[in-house]
């Protein structure tokens, strides 16, 4: 039950639920095969159930016994243990979830048959089923009310002590037990469901931190919504830098349909909007000055000769002294493009080329304009979105000089070698933790299928 698979899509556009639009940073869809493993982890696993119906008391158990049978009383009867507990759970459209459990209620009490007292023990079959509905959404919490509760009390076993047991005694204490549990279980059921409430909201509001760069705040941004076939979520991913300002996306744009489940447990939408304030946060990266130098960059010599045959000859200030100096500069956030079945980040950098003067002062020899595609792949390791940038394609264009260079085709070659080496492993380092994602419900990301 553990090895829950997740089917992960990244859409460029946004969602559509059935009925209902998306318009948050993301959504996703849990099926309801996936909903019974959460709720039996949370209730029956944990022990949570049993734990609250530990204690629980009926109450005494009378019979006159008519004018042929001896009176009976049964009193002091007491839950010694939950049997076999299995829960089960229905999706309703338009009103909820439907949780249904079927356990066996071993009691234990004292008997007393006219003038002999002895132990009884009683073994019932129960089964509690209940409507649960979302209402009262506010900041990123729901309340969960219980409609229609019902307590079904089947087979009844009783066992006395000596052996001997009239039909009177079984026919009394099912009667009995048929008025009496309902009044018991459903309050409990409704104090179970409302904890695993609060243990599921956490799941689905949490700040996690991204590194010293801000964080993520993860929460609901509206009432859940089922259909006969999923529970819908949409979840509001709120992005700061360390200081507490919010980078903005739009969640505004046309929806689209939210794929359909197949045989997935859930199904996550990220939309594109919000995956590029996450990267905005991320690739925040300062200029960068260094030697063009083949330490630097492979291609460091035949740039630096290539852009002293573009400087004029009467240009006597070009004549400084040492290599060049090249100043990279980030231009604007990146922009990660969600195309079908391909993802790109594109990059703007500036490169500015400078000679040292022979009076010491820096002369800016040209200022570049790079544009730069890289192609993305994307996996999930450990709860987290990873992108690994690989070479794509540069365009390369000049924004101005100072000593008056105007063809700069000899070039792009080199400035696409310096820009590769120096800018696109700067560029996987800042991505290498990843996109921390929701931990909706609990659910672990295993066997992720991502789709674009």
């Amino acid at each position: 039950l553990k090895m829950l698979k997740l089917f992960g899509i990244l859409l460029f556009c946004g969602l559509l639920c059935p009925s209902q639009e998306a318009l948050s940073g993301l959504a996703c869809a849990v099926s309801p095969e996936a909903m019974q493993h959460v709720l039996s982890d949370a209730i029956l696993q944990n022990g949570l159930l049993q734990q609250h119906l530990h204690g629980l008391v009926v109450p005494s158990i009378l019979s006159d016994g008519g004018l042929l049978n001896s009176p009976t009383i049964i009193s002091g009867l007491h839950l010694v243990r939950v049997r076999r507990p299995k829960l089960s759970v229905l999706l309703l459209s338009d009103v909820g979830v439907q949780l249904a459990i079927s356990t066996k209620l071993e009691l234990s009490g004292n008997c007393l048959i006219g003038l002999l007292s002895e132990l009884i023990d009683i073994l019932v079959d129960v089964r509690i089923s209940a409507n649960i509905k979302c209402t009262n959404f506010k900041s990123g919490t729901v309340q969960l009310v219980i409609e229609d509760c019902l307590c079904i009390v089947g087979a009844v076993k009783v066992k006395l002590l000596s052996g001997l047991l009239t039909l009177s005694v079984n026919e009394i204490v099912l009667g009995q037990l048929t008025a009496t549990l309902p009044s018991l279980l459903c309050p409990v059921l409704e104090i179970v469901v409302n904890l695993v409430n609060i243990q599921l909201i956490g799941t689905l509001n949490e700040v996690i931190p991204m590194g010293t760069a801000g964080t993520i705040h993860y929460q609901l941004a509206s009432l859940p919504f089922t259909s006969g076939l999923f529970l819908g979520l949409e979840l509001d991913g709120t992005v700061k830098r360390v200081g507490g300002s919010v980078i903005p996306y739009d969640s505004s744009s046309s929806p689209s349909v939210l794929p359909p489940l197949l045989e997935k447990l859930l199904v996550l939408v990220l939309r594109q909007s919000f995956l590029n304030a996450v990267l905005a946060l991320l690739i925040h990266i300062p200029a960068h000055t260094f030697p063009c130098s083949p330490d630097v960059f492979s291609s460091a010599l035949p740039l630096q000769e290539a852009i002293r045959t573009l400087v004029p000859a009467d240009c006597s200030a070009c004549r400084g002294s040492g290599p060049l100096s090249i100043r990279l500069t980030l231009a604007g956030d990146p922009v990660l493009l969600l195309e079908e079945r391909k993802a790109s980040l594109k990059l703007l950098a500036l490169l500015q080329v400078s000679v040292k003067r022979a009076d010491g002062a820096m002369l800016s020899l040209l200022l570049l304009k790079a544009d730069l595609s890289l192609n993305v792949h994307l996996s999930i390791v450990g709860g987290r979105l990873l992108l690994a940038l690989s070479p794509g394609s540069t365009s390369l264009s000049l924004e101005s000089s100072d000593v008056g260079i105007t063809d700069i085709s000899l070039l792009k070659p080199h400035c696409s070698t310096l820009l590769l080496e120096t800018l696109l492993p700067i560029v996987n380092g800042a991505l290498l933790n990843g996109i921390p994602l929701p931990n909706i419900l609990g659910i672990a990301f295993i066997g992720v299928e991502i789709r674009i």
